[in-house]
């Protein structure tokens, strides 16, 4: 093996390390034989000096293999899973997979948690009383084979190199860096035993990717990395300047995905659901073409079926299948306060990273891996981008634990809000398609 800080002064200056080298440094930090410290020192160099493609896939490589990769070839069909990079108001996997596996395709999904100003899909489904997202991989596999969908988060034993190096990554200021971030999405994805890929790549003021350039760069990335793990990959670019639905926070962004299921739900929401979930089904062979795929997610929806395949989900996984046909029945908060418009107009942007960050510290989001979130608390925006606001109208609604807190969430939203004279348009949703 090469010794560790030639590795860290070899990416320090510059140079491209070679797959073996990658591998050995990666293994060696698993077992013990690099430190914390030492491999803290590798991740800025990384994020100093870059990697190549074939760097970033060894090094997804050696994460990938660094723990269990699971096997699901006896299920049939193409198994297909969606990644978002986070947002705000990102509930479409709650929706989305039941929604594709009633149309014939597996999706085994292995989701993460809310950190910072953005949601997490586990979060969101631990809203439902009982909901069981720490299933072991025998119990996931047994599920992706007989009803078509799980949801779980990591396991101990997928990927372990990244849950590690995540962590350091998180205090060390080396989350921002392309070849990280893509080794780190794709070493788990690929982990769980999909065929195929379909990236929600998100960019714009509540996306951790800001600019088109920076997130279209993140997707070629993923892609290709993809690719070279033998996967089909497809990515979209979508807009996240102005939160996605219009509930953040996690009871009722699963009501609101729900809504979806049962033919209603936000507009916005509706066509991001069946944007991703057309390239999955044309990725997964049950349509020849994205128009074919829309035209068959909109019967699933149309029928029903969607929606049960929900409820088998909910109860396969102990959940209280009841919030599904009733989502009042999630948790509430005592304390719902209306935000009011300052002043007449239209709304002409929203600071989706100002409403995410609210509705974080109102208990809805995490500032540390460790903190507890509150599955009631939350923002229910009611007016966006274009949309016409009355003086003293409500823009949206506030829901806290406190009065108190209640007042200080609505006085953050409404600072979210920007008014002009004249109506704009909404931001377009899908930006780009790539793979």
């Amino acid at each position: 093996m090469t010794p560790p800080a030639a590795v860290i002064r070899a990416k320090r200056d510059g140079e491209t390390l070679t797959a073996d080298v990658v591998h050995g440094f990666v293994d060696a930090f698993v077992r013990g034989e690099v430190a914390d410290y030492q491999m803290a020192a590798f991740l800025m160099a990384v994020v100093w000096r870059g990697m190549d493609d074939a760097e970033t896939w060894a090094l997804t490589d050696a994460m990938l293999k660094s723990g269990r990769v699971v096997d699901l070839s006896h299920v049939p069909g193409v198994k297909v899973d969606k990644h978002s990079t986070g947002g705000v108001g990102d509930k479409v996997s709650i929706c989305l997979a039941p929604l594709v596996a009633a149309a014939g395709v597996p999706v085994p999904m292995i989701s993460g948690r809310g950190l910072g100003h953005t949601g997490g899909t586990l979060d969101k489904l631990e809203a439902i009383p009982g909901f069981d997202v720490r299933l072991p991989i025998e119990r996931y596999v047994e599920q992706v084979a007989r009803i078509g969908c799980c949801l779980i988060g990591q396991t101990a034993d997928l990927a372990p190199a990244d849950r590690r190096m995540y962590a350091l990554r998180d205090v060390t200021a080396t989350v921002e860096s392309i070849p990280l971030i893509t080794a780190s999405i794709l070493s788990k994805k690929l982990a769980e035993g999909i065929d195929a890929l379909v990236l929600d790549v998100k960019v714009g003021t509540g996306a951790f990717m800001e600019t088109r350039p920076a997130a279209r760069a993140l997707a070629r990335s993923l892609v290709r990395c993809g690719k070279k793990g033998g996967k089909r990959v497809v990515a979209l670019l979508t807009s996240m300047d102005e939160p996605l639905g219009y509930a953040v926070g996690n009871a009722n962004e699963t009501a609101e995905a729900i809504d979806v299921l049962r033919g209603s739900g936000p507009a916005d929401l509706v066509e991001i659901t069946l944007a991703l979930g057309a390239e999955m089904l044309v990725l997964g062979k049950r349509a020849r073409n994205v128009r074919a795929a829309r035209a068959i997610l909109q019967a699933r929806i149309a029928d029903g079926s969607a929606l049960a395949k929900l409820r088998e989900i909910v109860l396969a996984q102990g959940g209280d299948v009841r919030c599904v046909d009733d989502p009042s029945l999630l948790p509430r908060a005592e304390v719902v306060r209306p935000v009011l418009a300052p002043r007449a107009g239209f709304v002409g942007g929203i600071d989706a990273r100002a409403i995410g960050i609210a509705a974080m510290d109102l208990g809805a989001g995490r500032r540390r891996a460790e903190d507890v979130v509150d599955p009631a608390v939350g923002v229910v925006v009611r007016k966006k981008v274009g949309d016409r606001a009355l003086k003293g109208e409500p823009i949206a609604v506030v829901h806290a634990r406190s009065e108190g807190a209640a007042r200080e969430a609505a006085t953050a939203v409404c600072a979210a809000y920007r008014f002009v004279r004249s109506r704009v348009r909404a931001p377009k949703l899908v930006l780009e398609r790539l793979g």
